[in-house]
C-alpha cells in the first residue's frame, strides 16, 4: 500500500480555531496510507512581487515543504463569504515567483466548518476557484460543509456524533482513492 505525505494548511490563525478541531478528526479518522505534516504559513509577510527575486527564508520554507507533500488538503473557516486573508497571501506566495506554482499538478482538497448551517460553503467556492487557477487537480466530491455544534469535536479531535465521524472517515477515504488516481496519471516530478 503506497504512502502518501499529506501537508495541511488550516486557514484560521486562531489559537482556538475550531478548523484545527476539525483538522485533528480528519487525521484521526484517516487511513493509514496518509501521513499528515502541517505546513504553517503564520510567519508569511503579506506577499509583494518585490520578493520574487529573493524571497525571504521563511517563503522559501513554506515553499519546500510544500514541495515535500504528495497531496494539499485545506481546512478552512469563511471569513466574510470568502477565504481567510492569511490563506490567500500564502497561496500567493507559494504560486510564486511565475514558473515556480507549488500548486502545479498537486492534488488538493478543500473542507471547513462554521458555526453557520452552510459551513464553509461560499469559501470553499472562492478556495476552489484559486486553486483551479493554481492548476491543483482537486477532489471535487464528496464536498463537506461542516456545521461545529458545541461538542461536535473534541479538542483532541474525537467526533461525538456517529453520522459525522462516518461522513468523515470517508471524506478522508475517499481522499487517499483522489490522491492515488492523480498521482497515477500525474507522478510527481522530482
Amino acid at each position: 500500500m503506497p504512502q502518501y505525505q499529506v501537508g495541511y494548511l488550516i486557514g484560521s490563525l486562531s489559537s482556538t480555531s475550531i478548523n484545527r478541531r476539525l483538522s485533528k478528526a480528519l487525521i484521526r479518522l484517516a487511513p493509514p496510507q496518509l501521513a499528515f505534516t502541517e505546513i504553517a504559513f503564520r510567519e508569511l509577510p503579506l506577499y509583494s512581487p518585490d520578493y520574487d527575486a529573493d524571497y525571504p527564508p521563511v517563503a522559501r520554507e513554506f515553499k519546500q515543504a510544500l514541495s515535500r507533500v504528495d497531496a494539499v488538503l485545506f481546512v478552512t473557516p469563511e471569513y466574510n463569504r470568502s477565504i481567510p486573508g492569511a490563506l490567500k497571501n500564502a497561496i500567493d506566495w507559494a504560486s510564486r515567483p511565475y514558473g515556480t506554482n507549488s500548486f502545479t499538478r498537486k492534488p488538493s482538497a478543500v473542507i471547513g466548518t462554521s458555526p453557520g448551517a452552510i459551513g464553509t460553503a461560499l469559501a470553499q467556492q472562492d478556495l476552489r476557484a484559486v486553486l483551479g487557477f493554481c492548476n491543483s487537480p482537486q477532489m471535487n466530491s464528496p464536498e463537506a460543509y461542516i456545521q461545529m455544534k458545541p461538542g461536535l469535536v473534541s479538542d483532541q479531535g474525537e467526533v461525538t456524533d456517529a453520522s459525522t465521524e462516518e461522513f468523515l472517515r470517508n471524506y478522508m477515504h475517499e481522499l487517499a482513492r483522489f490522491i492515488e488516481r492523480v498521482l497515477a496519471v500525474l507522478p510527481r516530478e522530482d
